[in-house]
């Protein structure tokens, strides 16, 4: 086990193929971090690596650098990816393929993410073109195989990242059963900020041998990282979290709930300060667009949930706020990750009632975090020192739009736009709207609902044209040229006389 960096300060150092170096100083990254340095030479050499650090410690690039190396120089068959990264949320998925895709390409090495909420015929077509290196969360994954449109037997590495947040939401039995379809003499890489419980299990079951680096105790909070207390009256406590959204600087404020999420954001919004909302009951349109203009710096606020926490990697975020505490300590450290990153400092502070001090600050002590504890009221120096707060200007932000997925038309020559497999998208993950994915995300039209015909374009046909007298001695609805006799037309059925009856 590693604790420590080693004296290695250089990519080449650690044994990085030229182009891939290269690549890293175009982006600007030029020193490892600790657990780059500890985890990149083992992974090189084909050992199975069980990598440990906290949030924001640099192990997407621990495992994806050597991951990118290892597979240099050839290409992937159609459907049989050779490289292979689990993660657990969109988010991270979208982070993952940022970080790895441009240093990929350097290589001749083509990624692309399979998650949920996005076009399935899209990821298909990618797969048949060949993909090297596999980003996916487990549910569309295990679709596209029982699709018959994506194979396992060719991969050769296999990263699971935040392993330990996977199993908390319950994809342990998934995961298992995509690993068994994996050739068991590939390289295994795990990553995560604990290994106990299901992660333990994990590890006994599918990594042979590995060498584990830790570079921090898994409870340990990060030094550059200052952690506080806050005491708040509840008829207060709408008043502090406006002054504290109203602060110069990025921050993340973390609530319980979906709904609580777009409650504080149209509360903030009432007094002035726009915020961004994450959560997974979001359109990916919304989440994508959230997110951009957070680390864009036009929103200054992000309210988020925790299922959104381990997606969220934008840098210079100087305060993190639990509006709602956080339920265990596990969640409460990976919400405090996204501040303090990369050696910056950063404030976490936990906004509670008097009643829930005891269990709060038995939480924080499971994490490692001594928090000093502060009883705030809007406008006093304590907040104000501390978070930097500012009362908001008042002014009521305007509502945006939510960004909504432009409605498919048909082919060209008339046929509807199907799937592959006629199915619908999303098995094991729904759509962020509630519904599968291939149904429309309004719902029935109108004009539908009402029982009225439309075209195959979405168009209502016109129910106003002149209708057909009927031909003397003919059917009624006559016949047209060309057509069969006695058909009708359905907008142009009458009813029938009485005597015909």
């Amino acid at each position: 086990m590693t604790d420590g960096p080693s004296t290695l300060s250089t990519f080449a150092e650690l044994g990085l193929p030229t182009p891939l170096v290269s690549a890293l100083e175009r982006r600007g990254i030029t020193a490892p971090f600790p657990i780059q340095v500890a985890c990149v030479p083992d992974a090189i050499a084909g050992r199975d690596v069980l990598g440990r650090g906290q949030t924001g410690s640099g192990k997407t690039l621990a495992f994806g650098l050597p991951l990118l190396a290892g597979l240099a120089g050839e290409q992937a068959a159609p459907t049989r990816p050779r490289a292979l990264i689990l993660v657990p949320t969109r988010e991270l998925a979208m982070q993952v393929q940022d970080a790895l895709g441009p240093l990929g390409r350097s290589l001749g090495l083509h990624t692309k993410i399979v998650v949920g909420g996005m076009s399935m015929s899209k990821q298909i077509q990618a797969l048949r073109r060949g993909v090297d290196v596999l980003v996916a969360t487990p549910g569309r994954l295990t679709d596209l195989i029982e699709r018959g449109e994506c194979s396992l037997a060719d991969v050769r590495i296999t990263v699971l990242d935040e392993a330990d947040h996977m199993c908390d939401l319950g994809f342990l039995p998934a995961v298992s059963r995509l690993l068994d379809q994996i050739p068991g003499d590939g390289q295994r890489l795990l990553f995560s900020a604990t290994l106990d419980g299901d992660v333990d299990k994990l590890v006994r079951r599918y990594l042979h041998d590995p060498v584990t680096h830790s570079i921090a105790p898994a409870a340990a909070p990060v030094e550059t990282m200052d952690h506080h207390l806050f005491i708040v009256d509840r008829a207060d406590k709408q008043d502090v979290i406006a002054e504290v959204a109203g602060r110069e600087g990025r921050t993340i404020m973390f609530v319980r709930t979906k709904h609580g999420v777009d409650a504080l954001a149209k509360k903030l919004a009432r007094v002035g300060v726009r915020a961004g909302a994450l959560h997974g009951g979001k359109t990916q349109a919304a989440r994508t667009r959230t997110l951009a203009e957070f680390r864009e710096g036009k929103v200054g606020v992000l309210i988020a949930t925790d299922v959104a926490a381990r997606g969220i990697h934008v840098d210079d975020v100087s305060l993190v706020v639990h509006v709602d505490p956080a339920a265990d300590h596990k969640d409460y450290l990976h919400r405090a990750g996204r501040t303090a990153r990369a050696g910056e400092r950063g404030t976490v502070a936990t906004l509670v009632a008097h009643n829930e001090v005891r269990n709060t600050e038995r939480m924080m002590r499971r994490a490692g975090v001594r928090a000093l504890r502060s009883k705030v009221t809007a406008g006093d120096d304590a907040l104000v020192r501390i978070t930097g707060a500012q009362p908001p200007s008042g002014i009521p932000v305007p509502p945006e739009p939510e960004p909504r997925a432009p409605r498919r038309g048909p082919r060209p020559g008339g046929r509807r736009d199907r799937r592959p497999g006629g199915r619908f998208e999303g098995r094991g993950e729904a759509r962020q709207d509630g519904r599968f994915d291939g149904e429309h995300r309004s719902g029935r039209p109108a004009e539908r609902r009402e029982g009225r015909p439309e075209h195959r374009d979405g168009e209502r046909r016109d129910t106003h044209r002149p209708r057909r007298e009927p031909r003397s001695g003919g059917a009624p609805g006559g016949s047209r040229p060309g057509g069969r006799a006695g058909a009708v037309r359905h907008d142009d059925r009458r009813p029938r006389p009485e005597a015909a009856r």
